[in-house]
């Protein structure tokens, strides 16, 4: 069973994998195409990616790839917690440069669905945070792209207990979103 909840933007879903648990521990189908489909998410994915975050206030984001090469992402934290967020980069939706954030972690066992179009990011609340997600197209370092964090045209209101956000060079040095190639 996969109960899928609607965020307050169209098509970015919150996806719920039931666990069941005994006195060995527990057992969960975090992933089936079946039943995603049965509730309208069609997606092929082609490609897992891993990541551990050995601190709180690791930032990764925002990225996303252009068209031809544009990702949906299916993301889950198997260990720790993040702060996850997914911002509609599309300059004709009615909610362009609009963001969502949730929590995701190993203890909630919830993920989040980021479809092409929109920008993804995190940023660890816990220390050694393991995050996995799926994509619908392999990674292009052509497509790749990347919109600073603390873009004041989407002003994310990150979790402010970090005073000392690690972040890569990529993402320190990336432009704002009105420098940026986006989706039409």
């Amino acid at each position: 069973m996969i109960e899928i909840r609607p965020t307050m933007l169209e098509g970015v879903l919150e996806i719920m994998p039931t666990r069941l648990s005994d006195a060995r521990g527990f057992f969960s189908e975090t992933y089936n195409a079946a039943r995603l489909v049965q509730s309208g998410v069609d997606l092929t994915f082609v490609q897992d990616n891993h990541s551990l975050s050995a601190r709180r206030g690791v930032l990764r984001g925002l990225h996303y790839q252009l068209p031809p090469r544009a990702q949906d992402k299916l993301v889950r934290v198997i260990r720790g917690a993040i702060f996850d967020v997914a911002v509609d980069i599309r300059r004709s939706s009615p909610t362009f440069a609009q963001w969502v954030g949730l929590e995701l972690s190993a203890e909630k066992w919830n993920q989040l669905l980021v479809p092409k179009g929109f920008a993804h990011g995190f940023v660890t609340l816990t220390e050694n945070t393991e995050v996995v997600y799926k994509v619908t197209d392999y990674y292009s370092p052509e497509h790749d792209r990347s919109i600073r964090y603390d873009d004041p045209n989407i002003a994310i209101k990150w979790p402010t207990a970090f005073v000392d956000l690690l972040l890569s060079e990529k993402d320190r040095t990336a432009a704002g979103l009105d420098e940026i190639e986006v989706f039409a």
